[in-house]
């Protein structure tokens, strides 16, 4: 199948396209240099052109504190640039994913979230993506809203990242313990991505890593895997210098009869880990799509460490265009 990817230099985009060659795709793949989503002629005049048999949406201002002042250009990319996407692919014949977030969704729910829950989201970012979603689905049938969670990548700053680096400054790190959600890594997402446009089953889905923690007990594991050592912190949420509110538990699961699954969020940490380790290949997209067939291999195949639980985790009480990616830019939460 032929694949347009918009937001192709984000951290998702990139594993999308990766993954999507490694099935044998026809990619197309847009960074925001070479498509602007909130252009509308042009978005339409290039899907018109390629002729995609599916498009997939990551394209989106992902800096959830700097919306709150912005929201406006917020919205602009993520509803409305996800409304021009949606509009151009429905007149191409085309499928399209919008990716979307858990903070569509308040945080006072004790269970996790399914497609079926009421949304109301309590910040500027999660505003703007539930508008997306109105958007996209306004527009065409054909298409999959995909709420994801707390994505973290290669090449991009991520909560991973923002660990290991504090961790690694000797600390102590400060986390905190009362924000709930599911770490996703992009390459396990990506896969699941190209899985469901394999598929008819339009409307919602989530699609987040198995499990649920704290940024608290997320930190403690990726040190723990890692072999980093420093003094963790617990903190709370009302302690942190956050612009934006963040809700307290977007847990994610699916109320499909057939969910598409990914590992669980100790095994993302682990294959990000891994692939991190690995000399960096060329993973930048080209202009037209023309990214290098020299990516790295995402290896997907279960392991058993995935049932294994999160050692040293004591119960001490985070979707611009600017670069287009899905994961919370602000690293809420956490400093050192």
């Amino acid at each position: 199948m032929k694949v347009l990817v918009t937001g192709a230099g984000g951290m998702l985009g990139r594993d999308v396209v990766t993954v999507a060659r490694g099935m044998s795709h026809d990619v197309v793949a847009l960074s925001h240099d070479d498509l602007d989503v909130t252009d509308p002629s042009r978005v339409e005049r290039t899907i018109l052109r390629e002729k995609p048999g599916a498009v997939i949406n990551c394209a989106a201002w992902t800096a959830v504190d700097e919306a709150e002042s912005n929201e406006q250009e917020a919205s602009q990319v993520n509803a409305e640039g996800a409304g021009f996407v949606a509009d151009a692919a429905a007149k191409a014949g085309a499928k399209v994913v919008y990716v979307s977030t858990d903070y569509v969704f308040d945080g006072t729910k004790s269970s996790p979230y399914t497609e079926s829950d009421e949304t109301n989201p309590v910040n500027a970012y999660g505003r703007t993506k539930l508008g997306g979603e109105r958007a996209t689905a306004l527009v065409t049938k054909q298409s999959f809203i995909v709420r994801t969670a707390w994505l973290f990548g290669p090449q991009h700053e991520n909560f991973v990242e923002t660990m290991l680096r504090l961790g690694e400054g000797g600390g102590p790190v400060v986390v905190v313990h009362d924000q709930i959600g599911c770490p996703t890594y992009t390459g396990h997402l990506a896969t699941g991505l190209l899985r469901l446009i394999d598929s008819s089953a339009f409307g919602i889905h989530h699609m987040a890593a198995e499990g649920a923690c704290s940024r608290y007990e997320w930190a403690m594991e990726i040190f723990r895997q890692s072999g980093v050592v420093t003094r963790v912190l617990a903190s709370t949420t009302e302690m942190m210098d956050d612009r934006a509110k963040r809700p307290e538990n977007t847990a994610l699961a699916s109320g499909r009869e057939a969910p598409i699954r990914l590992p669980p969020w100790q095994r993302g940490v682990a294959d990000y880990l891994a692939r991190r380790a690995q000399p960096p290949a060329e993973e930048h997209p080209r202009k037209r799509g023309s990214i290098s067939r020299r990516q790295p291999v995402l290896d997907l195949r279960p392991k058993p460490e995935d049932v294994e639980e999160a050692a040293g985790q004591e119960a001490v009480p985070s979707e611009q265009e600017a670069e287009p990616e899905h994961e919370d830019r602000d690293e809420p939460g956490a400093h050192g």
